[in-house]
C-alpha cells in the first residue's frame, strides 16, 4: 500500500454539520496515504506509551491507549463504513491489501513488550490503585486483549500468531467480496405476466426499480437481495422459477470460479484452530467463548441442542400442514425449501384469514422510522430531528439530529435503507464516532456519538412510498435497538462505549426493542394504509397479534442449525471438507429436507467475513433468552413504557456499555437473572426443563 499523495485533512479533520465528516471532500484515492499516515502516527504514539520512562499509572498508560491513534480511527471509520455500504473495485482492492497490513499492526502493538510490561504492573497491583468500576473493566479488557493477542507467548510463537492474524483477515475480506460478487453478478429477468404470476404490486414495482438499477430499461428483475428474493419465494405461482431463484441464492460463495469460498472457509478454520493452540486453548470455540456469558462450548450446544428438538419437532408439524395444502392442489410433490414460503403464507392466510400482501400497505418505512423514535420518546426522553441537504456517503442516506430530554445534542444518526449492488447484504448498525468523556490531543472534551444503520430494503419506484414486510420492520426496530445502544452511552471510556460489551450481550437491546413494533397502541398509530392514511382495521391487528408464533418451528430450524454447524466447525476438531462436516451435522440432528440453514457455509458471513460472530451466532439465542425476560418485566407491569422499568433500562442496559459486567448489569435491571421459558413461550415452542443448570 503506497502512494505519494498527501494526507487529505478531510479524513480526520471532521468539521461537516456537528462533526460529521466532510463524506464530499473524501476520495476513494484519499485512503491509501490516509492510512500510511494515519497508521505511522499511531505507532509513534504507542513507542512513547511503552518507553515513557515514569513509571505506569493508569493516566500515563490506559488512558493514553485509549486516546491513542484518533486519526487511525477515523480513517478506519470511513472506510470501512464505504466498504460495507457503497463500495467498489477501488475499495475492494484496497480493502483486500489494508485488511492484513492492519492485523500486523495490531499484532505488533498486541505484542510489545515494553508496553505489556506496564499493563500487567498496573494489572496485578490493581486493588491498590483505587480504581472506579469503570477503570477496572477497562484495565482488564486491555490486560486480556494483550494476552489473547500473544503478549505472553515466546518471540517466535508470536511471529507465527501475527502471521496467522494476518492471513485472516485477507481471507475474511476475500470471502466478503466473494459474496456480494455473487450477489452482484446474478439476476433473473421476468417480463411476461405468465412469470409475474402472483406478485402483488409492492414487488412488482421493486423488481422494476431493481431492473433499472441495473440498466435494463424495461421488464423486472428478481435479484438475490433478502427484501426481493423472499417475497418473490412467497407470492410466485411459478415453482420452476422459485426453484431456479432459490438455488441461485443458497449458491452464493459456492458457484466454480474465482468468487467460491470452499478453499477460503477451509483455511480460516485451519488458521483459527492453530490460533487457539498456540494461545492455550482446546479449540476456537473455547478461545473466543472466554469473554462471553456462556463462557463454555458445552453451555452453548446444551442451550442449541435443547432448542432445536423443540424447534424440529415444530417444524415438522408445520411441514405437514404445508404438505397438506399441496396435495389439496391436486400436487404430489414433497415440501421443498423453494416451496416452503409459499405454501406457509397460504397456510397463514386459511389460519388467520391476512396475507402478506393485505398488512404491508400498512407498513411504510416513513412511518416505521417514526414508530422507532417515537418508541425511544416514549422509553428514554429523547427527539429525532431530520437535517435535509447534509453531504454523506451515498444520496439515500439520511442524517438526524438527536436530543436528549434537556434539550441538549445527544447523538447523529444515520438511516441508509435501500438496497444497491454496492452494498454487501444483510443489515447492520456502526458507528463513526462512539461516545466517551477523554479529553482527546487535539483538544476535543469528550466525543458526540455518530451513528449509523445499513438495512436492504428494496427501493421503491420515483414517487410510491417504501412498503415493508413485518420482518422488514422488526429488521428496522432491531437495527434501531443497537443504534440506540450507541447513541445512549454515558461512559467515560472509548473502549466499553456503546456496543463494547460481550458478543452474546450485544445482541440484548437490539432484539429487546423489536418487542415495541408489535406493541398494539404503536401499531395502531403507526400502521397507516399509504394510500388513505387509515390505521390499520382492529380485526387486522388483532390477527397479526395472534400469528406471532407461526412459522415459529421454521424460523428457530433455520437459525440454529445454522449456530451448530458454527459450533462444530469451532469446537469439534480439525476440519478437512467443510461442506462434509455442514453435512454430518445436518444429517445427525435430522434436519428437515423442506429447510435449508439460514447461512450455508459458503456464504456465512456472520462467521466468515472475519471473525466477529465465528463460535458465536449462538449470541443471537443467548440473547433472546435475555430479551423475552426482560421485555416480560415491562408486561409484568401492565405498561410496555412503564417509567420506573424504562429509567432502569436506560441507566443498566442501553447506557452503561460494557463499564460494567453483563450479569450484574442484567441483575440490576431486572434483580435476578434470565429465565429461559419466556424465550421458549416468546417462540411459541413446548415448554422445556432449564436449559442450561445456571444462567442462561
Amino acid at each position: 500500500m503506497s502512494s505519494d499523495l498527501p494526507l487529505n485533512p478531510a479524513l480526520v479533520e471532521w468539521n461537516g454539520h456537528h462533526g460529521l465528516p466532510r463524506f464530499d471532500e473524501v476520495k476513494d484515492a484519499d485512503f491509501s496515504p490516509g492510512f500510511n499516515a494515519a497508521l505511522a502516527s499511531h505507532e509513534a504514539e504507542i513507542d512513547a506509551i511503552a518507553n515513557n520512562p515514569a513509571e505506569a499509572t493508569f493516566a500515563n498508560t490506559v488512558v493514553a491507549l485509549e486516546i491513542a491513534g484518533d486519526e487511525l480511527s477515523r480513517i478506519s471509520a470511513l472506510f470501512w463504513g464505504k466498504a460495507g455500504a457503497h463500495t467498489n473495485e477501488t475499495i475492494q482492492a484496497l480493502e483486500r491489501e489494508i485488511a492484513p497490513k492492519l492485523s500486523r499492526h495490531y499484532s505488533k502493538i498486541g505484542m510489545n513488550a515494553a508496553l505489556f510490561a506496564r499493563i500487567d504492573r498496573l494489572w496485578e497491583t490493581r486493588k491498590e490503585l483505587s480504581l472506579t468500576v469503570e477503570q477496572e473493566r477497562v484495565l482488564e479488557r486491555h490486560w486480556k486483549g494483550f494476552v489473547r493477542a500473544g503478549a505472553k507467548l515466546p518471540k517466535i510463537e508470536q511471529e507465527r500468531l501475527a502471521d496467522i492474524n494476518e492471513k485472516l483477515a485477507g481471507l475474511g475480506a476475500r470471502f466478503g467480496q466473494n459474496v456480494l460478487g455473487d450477489e452482484k453478478s446474478w439476476s433473473l429477468k421476468l417480463s411476461d405476466e405468465a412469470e409475474l404470476d402472483g406478485l402483488p404490486g409492492f414487488l412488482r414495482d421493486a423488481m422494476a426499480a431493481a431492473a433499472r438499477e441495473r440498466g435494463e430499461q424495461d421488464g423486472y428483475v428478481v435479484t438475490l437481495s433478502r427484501s426481493i428474493i423472499e417475497p418473490f419465494l412467497t407470492f410466485s405461482t411459478r415453482r420452476d422459477l422459485r426453484e431456479q431463484a432459490f438455488k441461485a441464492w443458497v449458491a452464493r460463495g459456492e458457484n466454480p470460479g474465482e468468487t467460491n469460498n470452499l478453499g477460503i472457509v477451509r483455511e480460516t478454520l485451519a488458521l483459527r484452530a492453530e490460533k487457539a493452540k498456540l494461545l492455550g486453548y482446546a479449540n476456537f470455540a473455547a478461545f473466543k467463548l472466554d469473554n462471553t456469558m456462556a463462557k463454555t462450548p458445552e453451555a452453548v450446544n446444551t442451550l442449541l441442542r435443547q432448542v432445536w428438538e423443540k424447534a424440529r419437532a415444530k417444524a415438522l408439524e408445520e411441514e405437514a400442514s404445508l404438505g397438506g395444502l399441496i396435495a389439496e392442489e391436486g400436487k404430489n410433490h414433497p415440501v421443498m425449501p423453494w416451496d416452503w414460503r409459499h405454501y406457509a403464507e397460504k397456510l397463514r392466510q386459511r389460519m388467520f384469514d391476512f396475507s402478506e400482501s393485505e398488512l404491508k400497505p400498512y407498513l411504510q418505512l416513513e412511518k416505521v422510522i417514526e414508530a422507532c423514535f417515537d418508541v425511544a420518546g416514549r422509553l428514554f426522553g429523547i427527539k429525532a430531528v431530520e437535517v435535509k441537504g447534509v453531504a454523506t456517503y451515498h444520496p439515500d442516506v439520511r442524517v438526524f439530529e438527536v436530543y436528549d430530554k434537556d434539550g441538549s445534542l445527544k447523538a447523529l444518526f444515520l438511516g441508509d435503507y435501500f438496497a444497491r449492488s454496492s452494498k454487501r447484504s444483510g443489515a447492520w448498525m456502526s458507528s463513526f464516532q462512539s461516545q466517551h468523556k477523554l479529553m482527546l490531543k487535539n483538544g476535543r472534551k469528550g466525543e458526540l456519538p455518530i451513528i449509523y444503520n445499513v438495512c436492504n430494503f428494496a427501493k421503491p419506484a420515483e414517487g410510491k412510498p417504501a412498503l415493508l414486510s413485518l420482518d422488514d420492520a422488526k429488521t428496522l426496530f432491531h437495527e434501531f435497538g443497537h443504534a440506540l445502544h450507541g447513541m445512549l452511552s454515558d461512559v467515560t471510556y472509548p473502549s466499553v462505549s456503546g456496543t463494547g460489551v460481550a458478543r452474546d450481550f450485544v445482541e440484548l437491546p437490539s432484539q429487546l426493542y423489536e418487542h415495541w413494533l408489535t406493541v398494539p397502541e404503536i401499531l395502531e398509530k403507526y400502521a397507516v394504509h399509504y394510500e388513505t392514511g387509515a390505521p390499520m382495521p382492529k380485526a387486522l391487528l388483532d390477527k397479526v397479534l395472534a400469528a406471532r408464533t407461526f412459522n415459529a418451528g421454521f424460523a428457530t430450524v433455520e437459525f440454529t442449525s445454522s449456530a451448530l454447524v458454527d459450533m462444530a466447525f469451532h469446537a469439534d476438531g480439525p476440519v478437512g471438507d467443510p461442506m462434509a462436516v455442514q453435512k454430518q451435522v445436518l444429517d445427525g440432528i435430522g434436519m428437515p429436507s423442506s429447510i435449508v440453514m439460514r447461512h450455508a457455509t459458503p456464504h456465512f458471513q456472520h462467521v466468515f467475513s472475519g471473525d466477529g460472530y465465528s463460535a458465536g451466532y449462538y449470541s443471537y439465542m443467548w440473547s433472546e433468552v435475555l430479551d423475552a425476560d426482560a421485555f416480560s418485566a415491562f408486561e409484568e407491569t401492565g405498561n410496555a413504557f412503564d417509567p420506573v422499568m424504562a429509567r432502569k433500562l436506560k441507566n443498566n442496559i442501553y447506557s452503561v456499555g460494557g463499564s460494567i459486567d453483563p450479569e450484574e448489569t442484567y441483575k440490576a435491571f431486572r434483580g435476578k437473572l434470565p429465565d429461559p421459558q419466556a424465550m421458549l413461550k416468546k417462540k411459541g415452542l413446548a415448554m422445556v426443563e432449564e436449559l442450561t443448570g445456571s444462567d442462561a
